[in-house]
C-alpha cells in the first residue's frame, strides 16, 4: 500500500515505514503530524484518485529530526568583465517517518 501526498509545495510517494525529508515544519522530534492532502492511494489492485484530494484520507507520521541539507554553491560569472559572485545556500528540512496510511 502506498500513497502520494502533497506538502511544502511538493509531492511525495510514501509507504508505511519509509523515512523522507520534507520542507521544514515547526515541530519537535518525536511529535506526530497528519497529512490530509492525499492525491492518490493504491492498495493491491484498488486505486483511489482524488480530485484534487481524497476525502477523509490521511497519512500519519512522526518527526525524526530537524536539519539542513548540504550546501549548494551559486556562482555568477561574467567572462572578460572582471566580475564573479559566489553565494551559498542550505535549505532546512524535517525528517519524518510514515507510521500509517488510511483512505
Amino acid at each position: 500500500m502506498y500513497a502520494v501526498i502533497q506538502t511544502g509545495g511538493k509531492q511525495y510517494r510514501v509507504e508505511e515505514g519509509t523515512t523522507l525529508k520534507i520542507e521544514k515544519l515547526e515541530l519537535g522530534a518525536g511529535d506526530s503530524v497528519e497529512f490530509d492532502k492525499i492525491l492518490m492511494v493504491q492498495s493491491g489492485d484498488a486505486v483511489k484518485i482524488g480530485a484534487p484530494y481524497l476525502e477523509g484520507g490521511k497519512v500519519t507520521a512522526t518527526v525524526v529530526s530537524q536539519g539542513r541539507h548540504k550546501k549548494i554553491r551559486i556562482i555568477k560569472f561574467r567572462r572578460r568583465k572582471h566580475h564573479m559572485k559566489q553565494m551559498g545556500h542550505r535549505q532546512y528540512y524535517t525528517e519524518v517517518q510514515i507510521t500509517g496510511i488510511s483512505a
